[in-house]
């Protein structure tokens, strides 16, 4: 099944892996798995943004350069099909160039539709995480998961299934995380250097509480968004994500069904996390032109204010959210 991209690494010897302008645990840890996995080539990791803080409990985050290596034989993006995550490189006439000019292979489990428009290959399968695909490709074409890997590929499969516990995860995700501890992931000291580095500095829990205070509500509490404008991200982000600090516990209020951050730049970008209790995260991040997976999406616009946004969000999510209930119940129905 995965055959063409052992063609498509056998004669290369110094593949650049290349993550999103929005790095996370699932993306980081892929990257650095397939580092390990391709032992028979000098390989270079490569993000257009610093890994933040927050992600510094993968012990190799410092391979990562945000320095494009133009003297890499190919180039091998995971965790992303979509240009609009990768538009820091679109828009650099050089980087643009090595990837219309080099051969590229694409590696994602989100189901949005693949837009790039450069030649490559993909392999693109609805999985819990991107490493659990680079899992399933090294098994099939056994290449060697080592120590190092397994670690890697175990964070990152934790970071993206929030703990094994999102929707997403199936019997086969056990069984491949029992794999992955026989060939030497410890739960116990991944999670224990995961809490280490994610503990709160006293500036980042008052920030925390300025954020909660924050939070707007909207369709009688079944909506609750926040803004973090572009002085939040300066100020805090290196440290702590703001979404990662605020959003389960938004989606975990009473009443809520969809829990929205929403960052805005001064270059009139915007982003949203989406977060839900119904399958519709990745229905909301289509109607801004993003994708992701039905509990957790995101999203990139332009020209938008985060007021406009709620707005659009107030006016769409109705319709989405009564959808999915008529969705459940015919699916209810065909079951009997």
């Amino acid at each position: 099944m995965y055959d063409s991209f052992r063609e498509f690494i056998k004669d290369k010897q110094c593949p650049c892996i290349i993550q999103a302008e929005n790095p996370d645990g699932d993306s980081l840890g892929s990257a650095i798995a397939l580092d390990y996995i391709l032992t028979n080539s000098n390989n270079s990791l490569y993000c257009p943004v610093d890994i933040p803080r927050y992600l510094h409990y993968f012990p190799d985050w410092s391979r990562v350069s945000n320095a494009f290596d133009y003297k890499a034989d190919c180039y091998i993006i995971v965790d992303t099909a979509a240009s609009i995550l990768l538009s820091k490189l679109l828009n650099d006439a050089a980087i643009r160039n090595s990837l219309y000019s080099k051969p590229v292979f694409v590696l994602d489990h989100h189901e949005s539709e693949d837009d790039l428009e450069f030649p490559h290959e993909s392999f693109i399968e609805p999985l819990p995480a991107c490493a659990s695909l680079i899992y399933k490709i090294a098994t099939e074409l056994q290449f060697p998961i080592h120590t190092a890997a397994a670690e890697s590929l175990y964070s990152a499969i934790s970071s993206d299934t929030l703990g094994l516990v999102s929707p997403s995860v199936t019997s086969d995700t056990m069984r491949m995380m029992a794999d992955l501890i026989d060939l030497g992931a410890n739960p116990a000291k991944l999670e224990e250097r995961r809490r280490d580095f994610m503990k709160k500095s006293p500036r980042i829990l008052s920030y925390k509480a300025d954020l909660i205070k924050r939070i707007d509500y909207s369709l009688d509490n079944i909506l609750a968004t926040v803004h973090i404008p572009f002085e939040d991200i300066q100020h805090y982000s290196d440290e702590y994500n703001p979404n990662v600090l605020i959003l389960e516990e938004m989606r975990l209020v009473e009443g809520v069904e969809v829990a929205i951050a929403v960052k805005t730049y001064p270059d009139g970008k915007i982003t949203g996390k989406i977060r839900t209790s119904k399958p519709v995260a990745d229905q909301i991040a289509g109607y801004f032109g993003g994708g992701g997976h039905p509990f957790a999406a995101g999203f990139r616009a332009y020209d938008m204010s985060y007021d406009e946004v709620v707005a659009d969000l107030v006016k769409i999510l109705p319709g989405i959210l009564e959808q999915a209930t008529i969705d459940k119940f015919e699916q209810g129905s065909s079951k009997e």
